[in-house]
């Protein structure tokens, strides 16, 4: 079937999806070459499909999220790619979609920042069997990425993300909490988030921090734009990139990014959960995201009697431990550590609002936290010297 793949209202590539497969078949005319999505390299002389696949698909629920097969068999479908042209391919994370050929549609008609959607996929992915077959398939769920169970919601007429933990603590609505409030003392820019129940389920929620007139652009995509290097240069390749996009202030905004990791043990800073936000319409760059998805962290299903907050405590996307990432650093005058001073105790507390959660992991938790504080000052305290 034959699309085109737009730009809020502005038309970009002629495409042709295959309805059968949901993979892009055909690319034709290129009409704004500068709308074409960050990261994909096409030829507007011959351009191929290829790139666009590759996009495409990436944009769609990845077969690693958790209660993704049970989802599918509710659904009566074979691929979570074959839900992408069902909401055409609109997202709450940035401003392109598909538009047939045969149909009037208008961004502003359906967009999911202006307009509401439905919470028919985000229940279903969250184990709730449909009790009709006439699901309304309009929603963002529909494009979200992560291996956690996660929903889109509207409440009081904001987009907010709910998002799950893993077993046998789920700890990671609650570990987003944390790194937030160490955000917000240290005054990093931050998306703040809150926990919730649904039932029995312990939930992390954010508010979108996406708006009608801008968009997210990963980190994966800005590199995409070249080669990458190998791993040790890459840190370097990446800001040098941002410099040459005018992406305001990179260094200063990874430094901190770093920083926090290191803090909290962060173990999944991939490509994809950091990045910069632009504008959809002038395609001016504003400055990056404020730092999100930080669950994968602080020991989250370690056993306590295997934490060691001193030891070698892996990581991503730059270098292979924190020990390594940190060394990145250039400039740590901006941390406050008196603005930390117990935030082990709150997290200890926080911790509380989890029944899968004991009196003595709270509290190797706490210490370990604390463990990471001190770790942190010391390397601070060389690098001012």
């Amino acid at each position: 079937m034959n699309y085109f793949l737009m730009h809020k209202s502005t038309p970009v590539i002629e495409l042709d999806i295959n309805e059968n497969h949901a993979t892009i078949d055909g690319v034709g005319e290129v009409f704004n070459p500068e709308h074409i999505p960050i990261g994909i390299k096409i030829d507007s002389v011959n351009p191929k499909s290829e790139p666009l696949n590759i996009w495409w698909t990436s944009r769609s629920i990845p077969a690693s999220r958790d209660g993704l097969r049970e989802a599918l068999e509710a659904l009566r479908i074979s691929s979570p790619e074959f839900l992408l042209t069902k909401c055409y391919g609109l997202s709450l994370s940035d401003q392109y979609w598909v538009k047939p050929f045969d149909q009037p549609l208008e961004w502003k008609d359906i967009n999911f920042f202006d307009n509401g959607f439905s919470e028919d996929i985000g229940n279903v992915l969250f184990g709730k069997i449909p009790t009709s077959e006439k699901l309304n398939l309009m929603s963002p769920n529909n494009t979200s990425d992560g291996r956690l169970r996660k929903k889109w919601i509207l409440a009081d007429g904001k987009r907010q993300l709910l998002k799950g933990g893993e077993t046998p603590y789920y700890q990671e609505p609650l570990n987003e909490v944390i790194a937030s409030e160490i955000m917000r003392r240290l005054n990093i820019a931050h998306t703040p988030y809150f926990i919730t129940w649904e039932g029995n389920t312990l939930l992390s929620v954010c508010e979108d921090f996406i708006s009608r007139d801008t968009e997210l652009v990963s980190a994966w995509q800005i590199l995409a734009t070249e080669d990458p290097p190998e791993r040790p240069r890459l840190y370097q390749h990446f800001l040098d990139l941002c410099v040459a996009f005018g992406i305001p202030k990179p260094r200063e905004a990874m430094e901190r990014m770093i920083v926090v990791d290191f803090l909290i043990a962060n173990e999944d800073r991939h490509l994809n959960n950091f990045g910069a936000i632009r504008n959809a319409d002038t395609l001016e760059w504003l400055g990056f995201a404020p730092i999100f998805d930080c669950g994968a962290s602080l020991w989250h299903q370690k056993l306590e009697n295997f934490i060691d907050p001193l030891g070698v405590q892996f990581c991503k996307p730059f270098r292979e431990t924190h020990a390594e990432q940190i060394d990145l650093v250039t400039d740590f005058d901006w941390l406050d550590f008196k603005s930390l001073s117990g935030i082990e105790e709150e997290f200890s507390s926080l911790l509380e609002h989890s029944p899968y959660i004991s009196q003595k992991r709270r509290e190797v938790l706490g210490q370990a936290l604390l463990a990471r504080t001190r770790a942190l000052q010391e390397v601070a305290g060389r690098g001012r010297g």
